[in-house]
């Protein structure tokens, strides 16, 4: 027959047993259950090769599901966590506060890969900057311009401003104003106007180019000439210069000026 004192250990020794075999299960499961969530995420969101907001969430909310079973698990091994949680508490603060931008930056960048304003490969312009996306990661968003520079903009910033995907619509319309003298006849200009419009190259016939008068200035009467061409950033400048150069051409041809700034001085007779 034991003794009520070796019945005791016996039974103080099975529970402690116990507890860890529970605290064990509870991290494996806890393990278990980040692997599931992340994978589950990962087939969820990234259906696209180039997007990683699945991977990169799945892997935030795994640590965060793995922490929790921990602290649980040593709760159960009968670890006083209070002090613990505690110091991690008033430390995640700290860090939360010197950390800000880069938690910003983080949540947008896997904003931006949720949303997909833009892919790996798109032109865009975001604030003063245009070029071709090459890569989105957890903090910037990479830009190569057309002026040979790799521009790193913020996400958060990004995500602030507006974005233009140049990639994403096949045209767009420019506008370009041409100064004429005031003894220009307008109708007859927005003719000569509208046909070197039509046959600079990379103007689209439809939608077709518009010829409007748009202002009376100081020195001339403005002329608004739209029309429309690729939307590539490249396309804009080309046509841009050759819609420019026809239409220069064709007032030279038609007898038309395009006016320098005029000031009329006025001289007092008894002055």
């Amino acid at each position: 027959m034991l003794g009520a004192e070796e019945e005791a250990i016996i039974v103080e020794r099975s529970i402690g047993w116990t507890e860890g075999l529970q605290a064990a299960a509870v991290l494996v499961a806890a393990l278990l259950l980040a692997v599931l969530l992340r994978r589950g995420l990962v087939r969820v969101i990234d259906r696209d090769a180039d997007r990683h907001a699945g991977r990169l969430l799945g892997r935030f909310l795994s640590i965060a599901v793995v922490g929790v079973g921990l602290v649980y698990a040593l709760d159960l091994l009968g670890v006083r966590i209070g002090p613990l949680v505690g110091a991690l508490g008033v430390g995640g603060i700290a860090i939360a506060f010197a950390a800000q931008d880069i938690l910003s930056n983080f949540i947008a960048g896997i904003l931006l890969q949720v949303r997909r304003p833009f892919r790996v490969g798109e032109q865009i312009g975001s604030g003063d900057y245009e070029g071709v996306v090459d890569d989105v990661n957890l903090r910037t968003t990479v830009l190569s311009t057309y002026d040979g520079l790799v521009v790193y903009l913020p996400n958060a910033e990004v995500l602030k401003n507006p974005i233009v995907n140049y990639t994403r619509t096949p045209i767009s319309r420019t506008s370009l104003t041409v100064g004429l003298a005031y003894d220009t006849d307008l109708e007859r200009a927005r003719r000569v106007l509208l046909d070197a419009c039509i046959t600079a190259d990379g103007v689209q016939a439809v939608p077709p180019p518009e010829v409007w008068v748009e202002e009376f200035a100081d020195s001339s009467i403005n002329v608004a000439v739209r029309y429309w061409h690729p939307a590539d950033i490249a396309s804009r400048w080309r046509v841009r210069s050759a819609v420019a150069v026809s239409l220069k051409t064709a007032l030279d041809r038609a007898g038309m000026t395009i006016p320098f700034p005029q000031r009329v001085i006025w001289f007092p007779e008894n002055g």
